[in-house]
C-alpha cells in the first residue's frame, strides 16, 4: 500500500532531498528518459528529475496530436526558459491510426496507453539506451485504476504489470504518493513558474478524454477549438478545471431559418482540491452565455451546448 505524503505535511527540501537521491540511485550512472506533456505532473517530474540527473536525462515532448491549442511550443518555450532542451518528437500517425474506429472508453485509454510504451515511447527509449523512465504518476491515478473507476494510462505495477517485461524499461514514479496539490506545492519549491504549477490539470489521454465516441482527427479538432474557448473564458474562475467535451450524438438545431443537425458541447467546470472529489462551479448565467454563444458561431457544425451540473460522485472529472 503507497503511504500517502499530504501536502499539509510535506516538506519540500526534505522532499526533493530524498527523491532527488532516490533517482540517482535508480539510474546510477546511465542515462533517464522523460515524456513531458506540460502539465502539473509530467512539469514537476521534470524538474524534479533534472535536479537530480542534469543532462543524462533526456526529456521529450510526444505531439500525439491530441494536445490543447498550440501545446507543444509553449511547452517547449516556457522550458527552454527554465533551462531544460525538450525535443519534440511528432507522432500524430501513430495515435490516430491506433485510436481509428474505437468508440469504447477503456479501448480507447488501452490503445493510447499501448501506442505510447510499446509503438512510440518503447522505440525513444531503446534508441536512447535508457534503462529508466521517469514519470508523473500521482496517488489519485493509482486510487482510480485499482478501483476501477477508469483505467489510467500511466498505471502498471498496481495492477500487477511489470514494465520491464511488458516494455523493457523500469519506471520510477518519485511523485506517486502526493496529490495534486502537494504536487503544486512542489512544483513551487522546484523553481516552475505560476504558469505551470498552477496550471488547470490535463488528462494522460489528452483531448481523446473529451470525445465521447471516436477520436478521429476532424472530432479532436471541434474539441481542441471548443476547449481553447472553454480556457480562455474561465482561466480566471479560480476553478480546479475546466474544459468542453464534444458528445457522439447529433442534435436537431436551426441556422438561417433551416434545420441543421449539429453537434453538441457540453461545458464542465469544477472545484475540488484533490480530484478525489468535485463539485460544479456556480458560474453566472450570463458566462455561460458567452461560452455558448462563441462556441456555436466560431466552432463549425455545433448548435447545442450545455453545462454538467452533477458532482464527483457519481460523475467524473472528464468524460471519458
Amino acid at each position: 500500500m503507497i503511504k500517502e505524503i499530504t501536502a499539509q505535511k510535506m516538506n519540500t527540501k526534505q522532499f526533493i532531498e530524498e527523491k532527488v537521491q532516490e533517482i540517482r540511485a535508480a539510474v546510477g550512472d546511465g542515462l533517464a528518459i522523460n515524456a513531458l506533456s506540460g502539465g502539473v505532473d509530467s512539469s514537476t517530474v521534470t524538474m524534479l528529475g533534472h535536479r537530480a540527473l542534469g543532462k543524462r536525462l533526456k526529456t521529450v515532448f510526444i505531439n500525439n496530436g491530441i494536445m490543447r491549442e498550440g501545446e507543444p511550443v509553449q511547452v517547449v518555450g516556457y522550458f527552454k526558459k527554465l533551462g531544460v532542451k525538450v525535443e519534440v518528437v511528432d507522432a500524430r500517425k501513430e495515435f490516430f491510426a491506433a485510436l481509428k474506429g474505437i468508440t469504447d472508453p477503456e479501448e480507447k485509454r488501452e490503445a493510447i496507453t499501448q501506442t505510447f510504451y510499446k509503438k512510440v515511447f518503447g522505440k525513444i527509449v531503446k534508441k536512447s539506451g535508457a534503462k529508466c523512465l521517469l514519470q508523473g504518476t500521482i496517488l489519485t491515478d493509482v486510487d482510480e485504476t485499482v478501483a476501477g473507476i477508469k483505467r489510467q494510462h500511466n498505471v502498471f505495477e498496481q495492477l500487477g504489470i511489470d514494465p520491464q517485461k511488458a516494455f523493457g524499461y523500469r519506471i520510477l514514479e518519485p511523485l506517486i504518493q502526493l496529490r495534486k496539490d502537494g504536487v503544486r506545492k512542489l512544483g513551487k519549491a522546484l523553481g516552475l513558474p505560476a504558469e505551470l504549477f498552477k496550471r488547470i490539470p490535463f488528462p494522460g489521454p489528452a483531448l481523446s478524454a473529451r470525445v465521447i465516441g471516436e477520436a478521429t482527427p476532424e472530432r479532436i479538432e471541434i474539441t481542441r477549438k471548443a476547449n481553447a474557448i472553454v480556457e480562455r473564458a474561465l482561466k480566471n474562475s479560480g476553478a480546479f478545471q475546466y474544459m468542453a467535451i464534444l458528445h457522439e450524438d447529433r442534435v436537431t438545431g436551426m441556422r438561417n431559418n433551416k434545420r441543421e443537425f449539429g453537434l453538441q458541447i457540453e461545458v464542465r467546470c469544477w472545484e475540488s482540491v484533490d480530484a478525489r472529489i468535485a463539485t460544479p462551479t456556480r458560474l453566472s448565467f450570463t458566462i455561460l452565455e458567452a461560452i455558448a454563444a462563441e462556441i456555436t458561431s466560431k466552432v463549425p457544425g455545433v448548435v447545442s451546448v450545455t453545462y454538467n451540473i452533477a458532482s464527483k460522485p457519481p460523475s467524473t472529472m472528464e468524460v471519458v
